[in-house]
């Protein structure tokens, strides 16, 4: 055994003398504050007995932790992770309890509830002690970083390639405008300190889709064809697909690799942490494609939980963030509240930890997995961070709620970067984002009644009384009195055509509505829906919240219809003639018809109305930032790259179009730091234009 083995042994032992001895002075400290907290010994207060009992009580404590802590999460994988925070703090709470009991005293007293904080606090202390301890020496934190990927299951003796690997990190939600913003703000002194030295920017056009779905579908897997929004009524089958579900997810993956035949981006020795998709790659956690499968072998997504939370230190600093975060948004929402900012949605009920769930819980276990697949030297990284499109959701894109998401995002971007000067490779880290978000009200708050009732409204079906008397509910029964040349009843229910049809089936995906009859097999034309329902898309196309609307027609295949009666054929619109696109835009002609060749587009395509002056939108959710269709932000994120890839765009002025056109770049910054091993490109070219 040579002498730096030896001076190594010595070092760990010396650090685990020094946690052991924090811990135990914590605990004395603990035991002399908390009054439900007490260390008593066999004959009486003997200091030194006291300090013995403590010694073996923070000794057992850290002994449990590290036996038993993982068989415990391991158990719980079976627990939703939304409630796997809040039990860290009772299940450590019931370690201490158990380690006290090894102690010599004859009685050692800890109220359940003191339990929790106790251990609490000595894991945090024991953890922020050995953390600090190791960072002084290079090789103790290089084997610490090591030992994070030996509980995820992926550490290996590194005997692959010296070429560089890439890690995507996608920043979910974050639009270029914003980024840039955050940085002139000082938000973001990672990302800034990167810009015009080691990174070159470049805006990118999403889709009309313009959310998660779409967007990572097409990055990941080449191809998006056929995802005409969020969530979308299927009328083959009658199923509503929703890209945030693990069977859609599943299908739409299953969909896009028959289409291209390629597995996806990360084929090649690849790893995808937090997405919607798996990419292809042989490492899979956190992904929603295989979380409803059976658990097996080729089944490994929750697996990033366990990974991460069998480390007792990780778990409860998490979780004491988790808890953190929840109060911070319950705050932040009852300002909001009294100060009557508007616009503003509702955020109560579970929201507090559905948002600490994204911003903590995800964010922690996504950024661990992360630095274990440096660690382990892979070729490809992919990992979606969820937390700021979450709280621009509910507080606005622009708020300061997400403004302090971008700089805990920043922070974690700097973590990834020192964790790669330790890997076995050199990597790249490419940042990019998936949409962007579009502020404005709702489309509710603004009118008083959500599109489904106008939706009804415009078909002569009973709405809610409340709606009904809205400005808006009201022109819409005139225009259907009109239509039906019938009078309109007194309490509210109107004359239908004759005829017994089908409710429409109103979805939601941001400001970008879908409206289907799901007692028609096949996709409604115009002059059909005109005649069931005479008043319905001119109510729509008028409505002052409507920027436009898509319907298939009989004569030219497809119109695009607008206020005072405009009417446009999908393939006389372009740039330069975009008829009530006027306001959207550059390319928003080719986004609307492309998504009008899908075979599942709806019946009828409502986009809200957008103001390009303020940038704004109406969301047809509950949500004050969003994103799903056309109109602002939403369409504009950003793709952030080494200086040493090449240029996403070859010519100044180019613009890059849609996902499937990211994915190409993706894949050739791998061929360039990987070699022919990494596939070019898909088959074929799936856009239409």
């Amino acid at each position: 055994m040579g002498a730096g083995r030896w001076r190594r042994i010595v070092s760990q032992i010396g650090r685990s003398v020094a946690v052991w001895a924090v811990s135990t002075l914590t605990m004395l400290v603990l035991a002399g504050i908390l009054p439900d907290f007490q260390i008593r010994t066999g004959d009486g207060d003997s200091a030194t007995r006291i300090a013995v009992t403590a010694a073996i009580g923070a000794g057992a404590f850290g002994l449990l932790s590290a036996l038993a802590w993982p068989v415990l999460v391991r158990l719980l994988l079976l627990v939703p992770a939304l409630v796997l925070g809040l039990l860290v703090f009772f299940l450590n709470g019931a370690l201490l309890l158990v380690a006290l009991r090894l102690t010599p005293a004859d009685r050692p007293e800890a109220a359940p509830e003191t339990a929790v904080v106790v251990a609490a606090v000595m894991s945090a202390v024991a953890s922020a002690t050995g953390a600090a301890l190791a960072v002084r020496d290079d090789d103790a934190y290089r084997r610490r970083l090591y030992r994070l990927a030996d509980r995820r299951g992926i550490a290996r003796r590194f005997e692959g390639p010296t070429t560089p690997g890439v890690v995507f990190l996608q920043l979910d939600g974050v639009g270029h405008d914003v980024l840039v913003r955050a940085v002139e703000k000082g938000l973001m002194p990672t990302v800034a300190s990167w810009l015009g030295t080691t990174h070159r920017l470049t805006p990118w056009r999403t889709d009309w889709s313009s959310q998660t779905g779409a967007s990572q579908l097409g990055i990941l897997h080449g191809t998006n064809h056929d995802v005409p929004a969020f969530r979308w009524y299927e009328k083959n089958t009658g199923e509503v697909m929703v890209c945030n579900r693990p069977s859609s997810a599943a299908e739409l993956q299953r969909r896009a690799v028959e289409r291209t035949g390629d597995g996806g981006l990360l084929t090649v020795d690849g790893a995808s942490r937090g997405n919607l998709f798996s990419g292809g790659a042989d490492e899979q956690a956190l992904v929603l494609s295989i979380a409803g499968r059976r658990r097996g072998r080729e089944n490994r997504s929750r697996a990033g939980y366990f990974a991460y939370f069998s480390d007792p230190a990780n778990a409860v600093r998490t979780a004491l963030s988790f808890v953190a975060e929840a109060g911070r948004e319950i705050g932040q929402s009852t300002v909001a509240r009294i100060r009557k900012r508007r616009p503003r949605v509702a955020r109560g009920g579970l929201y507090p930890f559905i948002r600490a769930f994204a911003t903590v819980i995800e964010r922690d276990v996504v950024v661990a997995a992360v630095m274990g697949d440096m660690l382990a030297g892979r070729t490809a990284v992919y990992a979606d961070l969820v937390a700021y499109d979450e709280v621009a959701h509910h507080s606005g894109p622009h708020s300061r709620d997400a403004e302090k998401v971008l700089q805990r995002l920043d922070r974690s971007v700097a973590l990834i970067a020192q964790v790669a000067e330790h890997a076995p490779r050199p990597y790249r880290i490419v940042l990019l984002s998936d949409h962007g978000q579009s502020p404005g009200e709702t489309f509710r708050g603004r009118y008083g009644l959500g599109l489904g009732d106008l939706v009804r409204a415009g078909c002569g079906l009973p709405v809610p009384r409340k709606a009904r008397r809205t400005h808006s509910g009201a022109e819409a029964r005139a225009a259907v009195r009109a239509a039906l040349r019938r009078p309109v009843e007194e309490n509210g229910g109107q004359h239908l055509p004759p005829g017994r049809h089908s409710e429409p089936l109103v979805l939601a995906s941001g400001n970008l509505g879908l409206i289907s009859f799901p007692d028609v097999h096949h996709r409604m034309t115009r002059e059909e829906i005109d005649a069931r329902h005479p008043a319905l898309l001119t109510t729509l196309a008028n409505h002052p919240g409507v920027g436009f609307v898509l319907v298939a027609g009989e004569e030219h295949g497809g119109m695009v219809l607008g206020a005072h009666g405009a009417e446009v054929p999908v393939d006389a619109l372009d740039d330069e003639h975009p008829g009530p696109l006027a306001d959207f835009g550059p390319g928003a002609a080719s986004a609307v018809r492309r998504a009008h060749s899908f075979p599942h587009t709806a019946d009828i395509m409502v986009n809200s109305w957008y103001d390009p002056v303020e940038g704004e939108v109406l969301a047809f959710e509950e949500q004050i930032g969003s994103h799903g269709g056309l109109g602002g932000d939403q369409g504009r994120p950003f793709l952030m790259a080494p200086l040493g890839l090449s240029a996403a765009v070859e010519e100044k002025g180019e613009e890059l179009v849609g996902a499937e056109q990211v994915h190409r770049v993706l894949r050739r910054w791998l061929r360039e730091c990987n070699g022919p091993q990494v596939p070019l490109g898909v088959p074929g070219d799936h856009r239409v234009v």
